[in-house]
């Protein structure tokens, strides 16, 4: 078998999947070196810098280089070509000597290279898959995306509220509900609240030092929140990219900022910062006049249950967060949940169109 010194394989992975990760695992094996060329348009909804990023941490052992090709395609007008290929030329200068494809055109493509066409799985049979598939049902074509992809398409539904408000309770229930559908659903994920743990933790310490420490005895320092964001985030992102399209997690960065308001009396600005990093599709706020509050050697604040809500409340609708709040009792609030989470996964996922392909008639004629 032929080994070759310097490959390509060129497509839009719009987004990858897991024929474009065969086909760059193919050239890689032929190949001394091998350089993906991502071409993305203007008009398209996923950036470049997204593509390049997830299609560079999926092979690092190959070269992945970026272009804007905003050119329209129509593969029997020898001018497009040429504009395409300038664009091509422009990103990877270097001699090539064997173009690697799974797309009719790669015959064409690898001439104008002056390289060796190698075609691989052109009839898809090994991974039954395309981008135009994945944008038009990512849900049906789940199992075909990497993790990056997959924590980038995930739906993000947080639920958040006052101490002892149900918060975990209702997650759990949920996370659990669509894992009981099934399939892909089957790996729901659900995330912890980490300032719980941290703060479990923080008490134990404590306690190490004086046996008869409490929770009165804790104190928190503005330094601290940030950490407990990052690793929220940390958590909530590990989760995602390994799980269905859909996410639940007890609390999230953005809650940490209210918690800090709780704790030290002022928002802070590095925790704002961090949450604003991680977009979430859905919060669900436990209202706390339902639920009893129970005293679990963490909690201190009954008093602060109805003043950290309408917190909650305030600083969602003040940043045009999607959120509805659960009330009534468990089953109720599930129920509430589910719907919330139904309606916001029917409506699916929106990509831009790429630019169409002109498609010529018999005659010659578009």
């Amino acid at each position: 078998m032929t080994r070759f010194e310097h490959g390509l394989v060129l497509g839009k992975f719009y987004p990858p999947h897991a024929g474009h990760h065969h086909l760059v695992r193919s050239a890689t094996a032929r190949c001394e070196r091998l350089t993906v060329l991502v071409c993305a348009s203007a008009v398209e909804s996923i950036s470049l810098a997204d593509r390049v990023a997830w299609m560079r941490e999926a092979h690092p052992d190959t070269e992945v280089v970026g272009a804007v090709d905003d050119v329209h395609v129509d593969l029997d007008d020898p001018a497009i070509w040429d504009a395409h290929m300038a664009i091509f030329r422009a990103a990877v200068p270097d001699p090539i000597d064997a173009v690697f494809t799974s797309e009719g055109y790669g015959a064409e493509l690898a001439r104008r290279f002056d390289a060796e066409e190698i075609c691989v799985d052109l009839a898809r049979r090994r991974f039954p898959v395309s981008g135009t598939a994945v944008r038009a049902d990512p849900v049906g074509c789940w199992e075909f995306l990497g993790p990056a992809v997959r924590a980038a398409l995930t739906r993000r539904v947080v639920v958040l509220g006052a101490e002892s408000t149900g918060t975990t309770t209702l997650s759990t229930q949920l996370a659990a509900h669509y894992r009981r559908r099934g399939g892909i659903w089957a790996e729901t994920g659900w995330v912890e609240e980490y300032g719980r743990r941290y703060s479990a933790e923080k008490l134990a310490a404590a306690q190490r030092e004086n046996p008869a420490a409490t929770w009165a005895d804790i104190s928190f320092s503005t330094e601290e929140f940030p950490v407990i964001a990052r690793r929220q985030d940390a958590m909530e992102d590990s989760a995602a990219r390994r799980g269905s399209p859909v996410l639940i997690c007890d609390t999230d960065s953005f809650a940490t900022g209210i918690w800090h308001e709780r704790y030290l009396g002022a928002r802070n600005a590095e925790v704002e910062r961090i949450a604003a990093g991680t977009p979430r599709d859905l919060y669900l706020l436990t209202d706390d006049a339902d639920v009893p509050f129970e005293d679990d050697g963490l909690r201190d604040g009954e008093h602060l249950r109805p003043w950290m809500t309408g917190r909650f409340r305030e600083e969602l609708a003040r940043t045009g967060k999607r959120f509805r709040i659960m009330r009534g009792d468990r089953a109720t609030r599930l129920n509430a949940a589910v719907a919330a989470v139904d309606e916001l996964l029917a409506e699916g996922w929106q990509f831009a169109d790429p630019l169409p392909e002109i498609v010529r008639t018999a005659t010659g004629s578009a």
